[in-house]
This record gives C-alpha cells, sequence and structure tokens, in this order.
C-alpha cells in the first residue's frame, strides 16, 4: 500500500514540477524581457486578461506550496518504509554489518604463530629465506642450538 502511495505521490510531484516551470516561465518580467517573451507575453495576457500577472504569481505560490509539501510527504513516506522490519533495505544493511562482522574477527581455532618451535627442517628452513609478508620485516635465520 505504501509503494502504491509512494508512486502516485511520485508522479504528482513530477506533474506540478512542469507546471510550476512553465508558470515560472510564463510570468513577465519587470523589464518585457526574458523568458517569459518564450511564450509571448501579450499571449499570457490575453489568455488570462489584464491582470495575469495576479493570476499567474497566485498560481506559482501554490503550485510551490503543493511541491514542498509533496517532497516533505514522500520523504516521510521513504523514510518509514525504509525501517520497516521487512524492507530490502534493512536487510542488506544487516548482511553488510554480519559479513563485516565476520571478516574483522581473527579466526579462534588457529594458535598464535609464536607457540610454535623453531626447528632446523627443510620446510622452515624455505620459509626463513623467504621474507615476511605480514611485519614487512626480513626474516632471519634461525639460531641452531649448540
Amino acid at each position: 500500500m505504501s509503494l502504491f502511495l509512494i508512486i502516485v505521490l511520485s508522479v504528482v510531484l513530477v506533474i506540478d514540477c512542469t507546471i510550476l516551470v512553465f508558470l515560472v516561465l510564463m510570468q513577465l518580467p519587470k523589464k518585457d524581457a526574458g523568458a517569459g517573451l518564450a511564450f509571448g507575453g501579450a499571449a499570457t495576457d490575453a489568455l488570462f486578461g489584464a491582470g495575469s500577472g495576479n493570476f499567474l504569481t497566485k498560481a506559482t505560490k501554490y503550485t510551490a506550496g503543493i511541491f514542498f509539501a509533496l517532497a516533505i510527504v514522500l520523504s516521510l513516506l521513504q523514510n518509514w518504509r525504509a525501517h520497516q522490519p521487512g524492507s530490502d533495505f534493512l536487510q542488506r544493511v544487516k548482511a553488510a554489518q554480519s559479513q563485516q562482522a565476520t571478516i574483522g574477527a581473527p579466526p579462534a581455532a588457529t594458535p598464535p604463530p609464536a607457540a610454535q618451535p623453531a626447528a632446523s627442517t627443510p620446510a622452515t628452513n624455505v620459509q626463513l629465506m623467504m621474507p615476511a609478508i605480514e611485519s614487512n620485516a626480513p626474516a632471519t635465520p634461525a639460531a641452531s642450538p649448540k
């Protein structure tokens, strides 16, 4: 129901914006020059009469008021719809938070690397020759016990 209302009010807002643009363009400027002449300054006088400035001014005020009211109502409806328990927006936020929590948590099953004894086997010699990736410090060979 709320999605249908949002769509209907959005269509009304677009129509209101178009009417508002045309009303602003049809008004006569102070010096009889500018965008008001694009629609013909005399045409608005002939269409709306001699008091067309008053009619167009009032119509612009009402149309602008409708625009602001629709914008506020639509923002409140979108906010209400986005924060409903079953909304797609909240599901995506929760999924992103859980994914970040699992990435940021250290694995619990592996022991820390310092707990392993240093032994002189071919595998450890190869590891000692390669630079350490995580610590940015060069690897030093293990001291042999005497």
